[in-house]
Formats: C-alpha cells, sequence, structure tokens
C-alpha cells in the first residue's frame, strides 16, 4: 500500500448525519457537538457527553461552514453562544487525544521510535502502522515504507510525536498490532482532515 492517507475503520458502525453536508457516513468520521448549562457549544471529542448532539464531518471546511452558517443553533433548537476559535480547540483537542492514544501504547508496550527500533519492527512485520513527522527530513523518511496492509500517518509533528513518546521530538515511530493501533488510526485520520487546507499535506504552515 502507498502513502495514500489512512482508509476509513467500522464501516459498518454507528452512522450521523453531518449538519454540513447532510451526508449519513460512520460516526468515526464525524465530531459531535453539545451544549453545556452556559448555552456555549463544546466539542466532544469522545462521543459521550449527554445531551442532544449536532454532528460535523471532520474537515476544517466543514467546520468553519458550521460555525458561518449558524447550523449548531438550529441543530440544536436554542440560542447558542459558539466560543471564539472553535475550529482551533477542536483541533487542538483531537490532536491531544492521538497523541494520548499513542502514549497509551507505548506504555503497553505497543509502540516504538527511533529509526532503528521502527526498522527493526518493519523487517519483522510486527508494525502496522508507520508514523512519521510531517516536518522529519523527506530523504530520512523515504527509507522506511509503510507496512504491507497497514497504515501511514504522517501530518503530526516531530514535537507532537516527541509528547508521546515522552521525548524532545521524534521523527519515526511505530505500531504494533494491538488493540490501540486502530483507535489511533481512527482518531488520526478526524485529526487529518483538521489539518488540510486546499488540498494541503495535513499539517498546516506555522503550526
Amino acid at each position: 500500500m502507498g502513502r495514500g492517507g489512512v482508509v476509513k475503520t467500522r464501516e459498518n458502525g454507528p452512522e450521523r448525519k453531518c449538519a454540513i453536508t447532510g451526508k449519513v457516513q460512520p460516526k468515526a468520521g464525524l465530531i459531535r457537538f453539545v451544549v453545556d448549562p452556559e448555552g456555549r457549544i463544546v466539542p466532544d471529542i469522545a462521543g459521550k457527553l449527554p445531551g442532544r448532539g449536532v454532528y460535523v464531518t471532520s474537515e476544517r471546511s466543514a467546520l468553519e461552514k458550521a460555525v458561518a452558517k449558524k447550523v449548531f443553533a438550529r441543530g440544536l433548537k436554542q440560542q447558542v453562544v459558539v466560543p471564539d476559535g472553535l475550529v482551533d480547540t477542536v483541533e487542538q483537542l483531537m490532536t491531544a487525544r492521538v497523541v494520548d492514544l499513542i502514549s497509551l501504547a507505548r506504555k503497553s508496550g505497543d509502540a516504538v521510535s527511533g529509526y532503528e527500533r521502527v526498522k527493526d519492527w518493519l523487517e519483522r512485520e510486527e508494525a502496522t502502522v508507520l508514523l512519521q513527522a510531517v516536518d522529519g527530513s523527506g530523504r530520512g523518511k523515504s527509507k522506511l515504507s509503510t507496512p504491507h496492509y497497514g497504515r501511514y500517518i504522517g501530518w503530526l509533528s516531530a514535537d507532537e510525536l516527541g509528547r508521546a513518546f515522552g521525548r524532545e521530538t521524534v521523527i519515526h515511530a511505530a505500531l504494533g498490532s494491538g488493540g490501540l493501533a486502530r483507535r489511533v488510526v481512527e482518531e488520526a485520520q478526524r485529526l487529518k482532515g483538521l489539518r488540510e487546507v486546499n488540498g494541503g499535506n495535513g499539517h498546516r504552515e506555522g503550526r
């Protein structure tokens, strides 16, 4: 498999309608929003907060349209307050979620970092997901290939991957076949949509 990004998983799971596109799709590709007791819109990244929810496709353009077209008030059937910088807040929360999941995989022994260790896992076919920092050297990254029938995540920064592994920076990492790998793939795909701008490379300049 080439580096075409991450494919959808759990395609037969629960589905919801996007308030912007009107399309029904798996919840794994949507962001849920609820209203708090003060009437403010809150992103429910984990999808577990109580109350009526509004779902929007996890893409920056869709979320920006949701704010501009006031779909939250219509969907929740009440007046609401949309906090400034809501879309950026969603991206920050999604980034933290992905980093935390990778960190959990590391603590369970199902994730490694560093060129040599990742290369070893790939050669022994222990890796199912290859992660490489978007701001890492292209030449260095090209020396490692996505696992056969595996996944590639290449839109986290070296600093973000570093936080997941308790280091300053990380360029190369890999996940094994543990249960967390699938969750990382799903959540990373949601994050990718938030970082793509006009068909960009999944990571915006200056962020």
